[in-house]
């Protein structure tokens, strides 16, 4: 975990109280800390750094039989041919990764990536911002993009048909910067950041996968800067009771406060409805993206992510 996190972290148990954590450092190479741990001195839970990565959980073994499968090396390597094979000549996905990139605002100090996957929206952000954050609640995930922030390059492989494989080979470009981006595991819904550390802020495809919706809305607004900030927010929409009860949806229901449309709910509330949101964003621009996942080389899914850019 590089140092430069350090001062903005805060125990994601304490919640909604915020109580900075202290770093111990055991080995630490270069600015990056290799093993330690962070201390909180209200609950003292520590909450270890192994390997660099930084793991910020208030229950690190709870995770549910759906999260497990984005640990798996086949699920993390779609998520690399969808965030990086436009880097490996595979141009099918250049346009979603462009139209996320060019969502972004330049010159933020700080930016957040709020379920990262294996990182490549927190690069965009990096290379706009004085320092950008992704956080994921996938080891495997997050070891991952920290590899590649670590080596620059990255090889894996995909399904090509049957037990025949197809290896892709990726260059970070100049451009994507490491020096000023980190990787934690962290949970959406309890952001281990102190309130308004960030001036951009992102949530992709993220909604409709975790437990408590809104409560990931409140948390995004939380760490987001009170005025100067943005928020990129995207999401298909794809309401499951394995991911969270109905009665917690932001849509996709015929009754109930959140009756209607997902899409329509959300900038309701971005708006300012309830004042669950405060202060109030007003939405600067809007639409839909389609993006690729691909589980062999005939078999692709287009999933359309409806968008919100909001400032304030």
């Amino acid at each position: 975990m590089k140092q430069f996190l350090i001062p903005h972290l805060i125990c994601p148990a304490c919640l909604p109280g915020e109580i900075p954590l202290e770093a111990t450092v055991n080995r630490v190479e270069a600015d990056d800390i290799v093993t330690g741990d962070l201390f909180c001195k209200k609950c003292r839970r520590r909450f270890p750094i192994k390997d660099g990565i930084a793991i910020l959980l208030v229950d690190p073994d709870g995770c549910s039989g759906a999260q497990r499968r984005y640990e798996e090396s086949d699920t993390v390597n779609r998520y690399l041919w969808s965030h990086y094979a436009d880097l490996a000549g595979k141009a099918e996905v250049a346009e979603a990764n462009a139209a996320w990139g060019g969502c972004l605002v330049d010159n933020a100090l700080a930016a957040f990536d709020a379920g990262c996957a294996v990182g490549r929206l927190t690069f965009e952000m990096a290379a706009k911002s004085g320092w950008a954050v992704g956080c994921d609640l996938s080891h495997n995930f997050i070891r991952t993009a920290r590899r590649l922030a670590r080596e620059r390059r990255h090889s894996f492989s995909l399904q090509l048909e049957g037990n025949l494989c197809e290896s892709f080979h990726f260059e970070l470009p100049a451009d994507l910067r490491s020096d000023n981006v980190e990787f934690v595991v962290a949970d959406a819904l309890a952001i281990p950041f102190a309130r308004h550390t960030f001036q951009q802020i992102s949530s992709l495809n993220l909604l409709d996968r975790v437990s408590y919706p809104l409560a990931h809305l409140y948390e995004m607004n939380r760490v987001a800067q009170s005025a100067d900030a943005s928020f990129l927010f995207a999401d298909p929409f794809s309401w499951s009771t394995a991911a969270a009860p109905e009665e917690r949806w932001l849509g996709g229901t015929a009754a109930g406060k959140y009756a209607g449309r997902g899409l329509d709910n959300v900038r309701a509330l971005l708006e300012g409805k309830d004042k669950v949101l405060s202060p109030a964003w007003k939405i600067i621009r809007e639409g839909c993206i389609n993006w690729r996942m691909r589980t062999h080389t005939n078999h692709r899914e287009i999933i359309s992510s409806d968008f919100l850019c909001a400032e304030r």
